[in-house]
C-alpha cells in the first residue's frame, strides 16, 4: 500500500512538470523561431515481484515486474520548421531547412560567448552594427557585421549581405550533426555542448521573412487536457489508498 502512494505521487509529479513543459510552449505560441520542448519520459527501474514467504521462490519462478512510477528523463527540442511570416524588412531573415544564425552574447565575467539561434529579427544599433532584438550581436564570417544605418541592403540565400551593391561580409550560418546536443539557454538562444559537430550549412536564407514558432496551439491544449486528467486520477488514487492506510491502522489500534 505504501508502495502504491509513492507511485501515485510519482506521477502526480511527473505530470506536473509535463503540465510546466506544456505551458511554456503555449506561452511560446507567438515567439519567432522558437522551438518546441518534448519531454521524454522513463519508468524507474522495476521491481521484481515474487512470493517473499516461499522459500523456494526465486527471481526465475518470479510473478512478474512492478514499475514503481516514472519521471521525465530529459527534456528535448523539436526541430521541425515553423510557417514563414512575410514582413517585407530586409533585416527579418528565416533559414528554410536546418541551419542557425551565429550571434555573440557577452559573459557575466565580462567575456563573449557563441550561442546560435533561429530568431532571424534583426536590426541595426546605434554603431550600425547587425544585433538581435535583445542586442546581441549577429557574426559574420568576418566577425561583427556592420552596415550603414542608410542604403539598400540584400542578402541572398547563401547569406551573403551586399548594401548599395557592395558585398560586406556573409552571415555565419551553421548547423550540427546532433541537434539533441543543442541545450536552450534563454533568449531564444541555444548552447552547443562541446561534442557538437557542425556541418556545412545545406539550407537557404529567406530575406523579408520570419519563422514563427512551431508549437502547434491546438495540439498542446489537447495535451494539456490529457495531462490534467492524468494528474487527477492520480491524486484520486493516492487519496483512496491514504484513507484505506489509514482505516487500517484505526482498525488494528482498535484490536
Amino acid at each position: 500500500m505504501i508502495r502504491g502512494i509513492y507511485t501515485s505521487a510519482s506521477g502526480m509529479i511527473l505530470n506536473q512538470k509535463l503540465m510546466d513543459i506544456t505551458a511554456n510552449n503555449v506561452a511560446n505560441v507567438s515567439t519567432t523561431g522558437f522551438k518546441r520542448d518534448v519531454a521524454q519520459v522513463e519508468s524507474f527501474r522495476n521491481m521484481l515481484v515474487y512470493r517473499i514467504y516461499d522459500k523456494t521462490s526465486s527471481p526465475d519462478n518470479a510473478i512478474g515486474y512492478m514499475s514503481l512510477g516514472s519521471d521525465v528523463s530529459r527534456i528535448v527540442s523539436d526541430f521541425s520548421q515553423g510557417l514563414y511570416i512575410k514582413t517585407d524588412e530586409p533585416l527579418n531573415l528565416a533559414i528554410r531547412g536546418n541551419g542557425f544564425f551565429t550571434v555573440e552574447v557577452p559573459e557575466s565575467e565580462g567575456g563573449q560567448q557563441v550561442l546560435y539561434t533561429r530568431n532571424g529579427a534583426f536590426t541595426l544599433n546605434s554603431r550600425g552594427e547587425l544585433v538581435t532584438i535583445d542586442g546581441f550581436y549577429v557574426l559574420g564570417q568576418n566577425g561583427r557585421i556592420v552596415l550603414q544605418n542608410h542604403g539598400q541592403i540584400r542578402i541572398d540565400d547563401q547569406g551573403n549581405i551586399y548594401q548599395n551593391g557592395r558585398f560586406v561580409d556573409r552571415l555565419r550560418i551553421v548547423d550540427f550533426q546532433d541537434k539533441q546536443l543543442l541545450r536552450k539557454v534563454g533568449n531564444n538562444l541555444f548552447e552547443a555542448d562541446a561534442g557538437a559537430q557542425q556541418i556545412p550549412f545545406s539550407g537557404k536564407i529567406l530575406q523579408g521573412y520570419l519563422e514563427g514558432s512551431n508549437v502547434n496551439s491546438v495540439q498542446e491544449m489537447v495535451n494539456m487536457i490529457n495531462v490534467l486528467r492524468a494528474y487527477e486520477a492520480n491524486q484520486k488514487a493516492f487519496t483512496i489508498q491514504d484513507e484505506t492506510l489509514q482505516k487500517a491502522i484505526s482498525e488494528i489500534a482498535r484490536k
